[in-house]
């Protein structure tokens, strides 16, 4: 007499229906290790395909498995083997949204050059414009300033085949930065500029992980009381390495830089 009723075989069941909740569908990656849980073959996945996936035990024998539903197991576990996403293809597109030229080799550079400020400016530039101008042969070099602007234009001497184009930050009406670029108004040379206090302020907020750049009281640096309001550690070195780290297309500049800088480059690069 049978005090428990477990039934004909304790062993039979559906291995392929999981305890819990669903199968997984796991990417065949190559190296994954997986069984067949009918012939008992296990190795290491070497290819995949539509036509199924193909494993090579530790004797370095192949077989090939067709990717059915539960067809496998990991760790004793049932799975679904899939077939991997294919990797990406490289963007047809540069940071900039400029169709990217693959392929490209350096240009001679063209007499004409593109001005900014100051280091911060050329690097940001340079991460989201780099391509285009390497295209187009121009070199952007920085000012350290815009003080100096009317000696360094009288020293490049602008002419038709080589213009002088100029980012300068903060170019509104009546400030320091718009009298200066009056002075040096010529046919051969653009001086332009955004409406920000300092590059970094071009840089959209939310790119960087903040609500907004915060509004600086009068008579304080603005970089310092930056930190000071976020509570950004380090310097601004430490700070702009961050600010710039967050920065990888155009989408994540303010419009207001944008067409500026491509202002520039239509300037500096036009027949």
């Amino acid at each position: 007499m049978r005090s428990k009723d477990y039934g004909n075989d304790v062993l039979s069941g559906d291995w392929r229906r999981p305890r819990r909740g669903r199968i997984p569908e796991v990417p065949a990656e190559p190296g994954l290790v997986a069984e067949d849980p009918d012939s008992g073959f296990c190795g290491a996945v070497v290819a995949c395909d539509k036509f199924g996936v193909t494993l090579e035990d530790r004797f370095g024998k192949r077989r090939v498995f067709p990717l059915t539903r539960s067809g496998f197991l990991i760790d004793g576990e049932p799975v679904t083997l899939v077939r991997p996403q294919a990797a990406p293809r490289p963007s047809a597109r540069s940071a900039s949204g400029s169709v990217a030229v693959q392929g490209l080799r350096a240009q001679v550079a063209k007499e004409s050059r593109i001005y900014v400020e100051g280091v911060h400016d050329a690097e940001l530039v340079e991460k989201i414009w780099g391509h285009d101008l390497r295209v187009e042969g121009v070199v952007v070099e920085y000012l350290e300033g815009v003080d100096d602007l009317p000696a360094i234009v009288d020293e490049f001497v602008p002419g038709e085949n080589r213009r002088l184009g100029v980012l300068v930050d903060h170019l509104v009406e009546g400030s320091k930065e718009s009298r200066i670029a009056a002075r040096v108004s010529s046919p051969h040379v653009l001086v332009t500029g955004h409406p920000f206090i300092d590059i970094w302020e071009a840089v959209k907020p939310a790119a960087v992980g903040i609500p907004a750049w915060p509004r600086v009281p009068r008579g304080v640096p603005w970089k310092e009381g930056v930190l000071d309001a976020l509570g950004w550690g380090g310097g601004t070195g430490a700070a702009w390495k961050r600010i710039l780290g967050s920065v990888n297309t155009y989408t994540d500049l303010e419009p207001a830089l944008l067409g500026r800088v491509e202002e520039l480059i239509d300037f500096v690069t036009a027949p």
